[in-house]
């Protein structure tokens, strides 16, 4: 399965220590040029700067073309070629987290896969302790709503409670 990576979901996933799922999980991730220096950004944590340096050989950067992709909403430049770079590689799924950005990714018949997606997909398989994860990434700045927190943990409480 190959994936295209937003910003959002790679860093996360870094900061919760949990980017290495991407590699269990997907057989390719693919991160656009713009995407690649957005995690290295000067607002951008330490951790995922250091992370971003000795980049794994399992994520691959690549360019993409400019103009290959006019979204109908004003999204960021990340999101903008993450989309374009999905669907120039006709890849199984984006990750990407911003509502905006999510409903552009559809209207240009991608499949979405948000962080919440990848952990709760990592919880399935067995990789992770999905509510003691989901209370890091509490601590974190990612958005995370009381109800949508409250949704996810339910849902994992059931999945466990199936034979």
């Amino acid at each position: 399965m190959i994936v295209v990576s937003d910003t959002t979901p790679l860093r996360y996933l870094i900061e919760l220590d949990a980017v290495h799922l991407l590699e269990t999980l997907f057989s390719r991730v693919i991160i656009p040029q713009e995407v690649a220096n957005e995690l290295q950004g000067a607002n951008t944590p330490q951790t995922v700067k250091d992370w971003m340096r000795a980049c794994p050989t399992w994520l691959e950067i690549r360019t993409v073309e400019a103009g290959s992709y006019i979204p109908v909403i004003e999204i960021h430049a990340g999101e903008r070629e993450a989309i374009a770079l999905a669907l120039e590689l006709a890849a199984d799924g984006i990750l990407i987290d911003d509502k905006d950005a999510r409903v552009e990714a559809q209207r240009a018949g991608l499949t979405v896969i948000p962080t919440l997606a990848i952990l709760e997909l990592a919880a399935r398989h067995n990789l992770i302790d999905l509510p003691a994860v989901m209370m890091r990434l509490r601590q974190t700045s990612f958005h995370l709503s009381q109800k949508l927190y409250d949704e996810v943990i339910e849902r994992d409480r059931l999945r466990k409670q199936k034979p």
